[in-house]
């Protein structure tokens, strides 16, 4: 079978006859990869997650991660910023060797990833100015008032502001998440890690951050990894796709091109999860649906 994308409805060939697809979106394609998984194996116990599992990123995308349950989606962020480690193979962020290296070692990857948890992972016990202002305490010297004013200025950059004093347990779900979010971009990193940033929200938040992942890589220059199972969101955001299946990525394709895949993983997994979403993928599908006037949309932030 070729390895270009088809329009055919039913996939022809079995899983085991689809090759490794590697994209070429006409997308930085004479930049070296700014982030790069390269034959990565990781098991837990005798549960083995990878398996050979390799994968690059180009700078100022983004692109999401999509694959069943229990695949190891959100270990492959971990395994970005040192959270978990891998047994072999290499990791690669912005030409240096992450593999092996030392928690001290990793501090300075670390200031300039930042990552989205799944829940949001906000300290209840804080406000949330105080939960903004976390990381720029952690990773600089800011008096008060210098603190104060960039909280106020990434509140406001989520459509957040003037809440600086209230607590996590006073605000909806869509507001926490996006609270956490002005959290992950306080320091202005230059890569945002998104684990299932729209799970458990209404259909009207989950389109509102789905546009804020939007608006801040556009916005702030940023790049991108999103793992979710939300296909409508993952066609909304998304400058490429990946799939992760067999222990390893299957393909990485444009996002036109992942919905048209014959392959028998991708074709089976989209129209599986599409089936359940609240409207057509084709309704969500495009970055430009991200640009409505009754959402806050993030100005450019000096680096």
């Amino acid at each position: 079978m070729s390895d270009a994308p088809t329009t055919t409805g039913t996939p022809a060939a079995t899983a085991d006859e689809v090759p490794f697809i590697q994209d070429e979106a006409p997308f930085i394609q004479d930049e070296a990869p700014f982030i790069e998984f390269v034959g990565v194996r990781k098991a837990f116990g005798e549960k083995v997650i990878y398996d050979d599992l390799t994968l690059s990123v180009r700078r100022g995308e983004t692109l999401t991660i999509l694959g069943g349950s229990g695949t190891g989606k959100s270990v492959m962020l971990k395994l970005l910023i040192g959270l978990v480690r891998a047994d072999s193979g290499s990791i690669r962020f912005d030409g240096q060797e992450l593999h092996g290296r030392s928690e001290e070692a990793l501090l300075p990857v670390r200031r300039r990833i930042s990552m989205l948890f799944q829940g949001g992972a906000l300290f209840d016990s804080l406000s949330v100015g105080e939960n903004v202002a976390y990381p720029l305490r952690e990773h600089f010297r800011l008096s008060d008032a210098e603190l104060a004013e960039r909280v106020k200025k990434k509140l406001a950059l989520v459509g957040l502001p003037g809440i600086e004093h209230m607590r996590p347990a006073e605000l909806s779900g869509g507001m926490r998440k996006r609270v956490a979010i002005a959290r992950a971009i306080a320091a202005d990193p230059e890569v945002l890690l998104y684990d299932e940033p729209t799970t458990g929200l209404d259909p009207i938040n989950t389109r509102r951050i789905n546009e804020l992942i939007r608006s801040i890589q556009r916005d702030l220059h940023v790049t991108s990894l999103v793992v979710t199972h939300d296909m409508a969101s993952a066609f909304m955001v998304s400058d490429r796709m990946a799939m992760l299946a067999d222990r390893r990525i299957r393909a990485t394709l444009s996002r036109d091109a992942f919905r048209r895949s014959s392959d028998p993983a991708i074709y089976d997994f989209v129209h599986a999860m599409s089936s359940t979403d609240e409207a057509p993928l084709d309704s969500l599908s495009t970055p430009e649906h991200a640009a409505r006037s009754d959402v806050p949309q993030p100005k450019g932030v000096s680096r």
